[in-house]
């Protein structure tokens, strides 16, 4: 099965997400850059939101962010919905998290990370599959009732 990736980095992420990219395409998986490209500092919320909206457009099938720590990106992501996005500094986190919880964006932080650790996380991540237990799609259709509503109340009050 074909699968496309959209990874986004700001310039703390940006050389992790190079190697990321090359691990991945070597392992098979297609990728979209969607930036940055050089350390110039930028800001991680645009390069989220790039991610996002490739999500969010069916256009990719899994995100990848990377930051400095992975909370900014993160916290980003999961402001637009249908993102499940999760820092991961660990392969449990990165499996566990796609079987149990249906993640659909990895986060990593550059600065916590080794470049080793970083493709081991990403492998496990790419690899995994949503169990599709009951238990998992019950939960997850409560984190998507929250956000119905949410969307629903804030539509209601413009």
């Amino acid at each position: 099965m074909r699968m496309l990736i959209a990874i986004a980095a700001d310039h703390a992420g940006f050389r992790l997400k190079a190697l990321i990219v090359e691990f991945l395409k070597e392992l098979g998986y297609e990728m979209v850059d969607l930036g940055t490209q050089s350390e110039e500092p930028v800001d991680y919320p645009d390069y989220a939101r790039a991610v996002a909206e490739v999500m969010m457009s069916r256009k990719a099938d899994k995100g990848i962010l990377i930051c400095g720590s992975g909370v900014g990106a993160c916290a980003a992501a999961n402001k637009f919905p249908g993102i499940r996005a999760a820092i991961c500094h660990d392969t449990y986190s990165a499996h566990q998290g796609v079987e149990h919880d249906d993640l659909n964006v990895l986060c990593l932080g550059a600065r916590v990370l080794g470049p080793e650790l970083a493709k081991e996380i990403a492998r496990a991540w790419v690899s995994a599959e949503f169990s599709g237990a009951e238990r998992h799609r019950r939960r997850l259709a409560k984190i998507d009732q929250i956000e119905r509503e949410w969307i629903k109340e804030r539509a209601e009050k413009r």
